[in-house]
């Protein structure tokens, strides 16, 4: 049985005013490398009965449980690690989540498509109150509909790409926490500034809405610290341009998982996620996007073990906390490896 986030062809709309939007979809700079019949019919095989071992891990991850007063007790300028994309950050004692999902599945079913491998390291009720929350794109590894519900009383502020705002207005959060943007359009509150930048993904969560809600990344900047939240992307000329425009960031969290060389051009393979690391000029990088869900089909740990191995050699600080470890973004340190 489909959840209430499955979608018709309600609710979506148009913007006109968008350089990124073509009068029916949203696109990207460059177009989509495109499988043929052949090829997407042998994805569909694989990912259904062709999967490979160890995909999962066997056992429970180490995970650091948490709750509010840890948090109250953390240091400000800190990011938690919660699973997949998604973070909690306190900044400026306040609390803001990005792409949070709190739920056992990243699908439209409950009893069917990826499952985490292990609950979030705190649950939704002990969330401490959320300033906002931070959506890259709507796919359901990024936004899920469940947490939503549960989350929109208690945040005060929700920021989204262009159409991401106008679904969760359909789900009840209300109009006014909203603001939804395009490229290079930002937002600034309690003196952080927030912008959506680039990145080069799709949307969709239906058979109706492809390519109908935009995708982004975000740069958040404040006078004590500069962060880039990729969401998701394959590796483009975005990176340089946004590092060229809001770098040097002093931690740069990247997408490193649910790879493959089919779909490089959406989703960066370990090398790309080094190169556009590079290019936005970052000090700190900070691996997501793994450890949480199956989405490919490369051992569970293999993001891991690759992105350490890649940044020993660029002589690139990469921090990799373990579920549910804070992280001072502007005093980070290099953690031993915990998987």
């Amino acid at each position: 049985m489909l959840n209430s986030s499955s979608i018709s062809r309600c609710n979506i709309k148009s913007y006109p005013q968008s350089a990124q939007f073509d009068g029916k979809r949203f696109n990207n700079k460059i177009p989509r490398q495109q499988l043929g019949l052949t090829e997407l019919a042998k994805l569909f095989w694989d990912f259904a009965f062709n999967k490979p071992k160890n995909t999962v891990p066997e056992t429970a991850l180490p995970l650091i449980k948490l709750d509010a007063q840890q948090l109250a007790a953390a240091a400000d300028n800190s990011v938690f690690r919660l699973g997949h994309s998604s973070l909690l950050f306190k900044m400026q004692g306040k609390y803001w989540l990005t792409d949070p999902v709190f739920t056992q599945r990243a699908s439209p079913f409950k009893w069917f498509g990826p499952k985490r491998f292990q609950p979030a390291p705190i649950a939704l009720e002990d969330l401490p109150p959320i300033e906002g929350i931070i959506l890259s794109h709507d796919h359901y590894d990024h936004l899920d509909y469940h947490t939503i519900l549960q989350l929109k009383d208690r945040a005060r502020y929700f920021l989204t790409p262009l159409g991401v705002g106008d679904l969760l207005i359909s789900w009840g959060v209300a109009q006014e926490k909203i603001t939804q943007l395009d490229w290079w359009e930002s937002e600034n509150i309690g003196g952080i500034h927030f912008v959506a930048t680039p990145s080069q993904h799709f949307s969709g969560r239906g058979i109706f809405d492809s390519n109908k809600r935009l995708w982004c990344s975000w740069s958040i900047i404040s006078d004590d610290f500069r962060l880039f939240f990729g969401g998701d992307s394959g590796y483009f000329d975005g990176f340089k341009q946004i590092g060229n425009k809001f770098g040097p960031f002093d931690m740069a969290f990247l997408e490193n998982g649910a790879y493959d060389r089919r779909w490089a051009d959406i989703h960066m393979l370990p090398q790309d996620t080094i190169k556009a690391f590079i290019d936005l000029n970052a000090k700190w990088l900070f691996p997501i996007h793994n450890a949480a869900f199956d989405l490919a089909f490369h051992q569970w740990d293999d993001p891991l073990n690759q992105i350490v191995a890649l940044a020993q050699e660029q002589q690139i600080n990469v921090s990799m906390p373990q579920i549910g470890q804070g992280v001072q973004f502007l005093q980070p340190q290099q953690e031993k490896p915990w998987w």
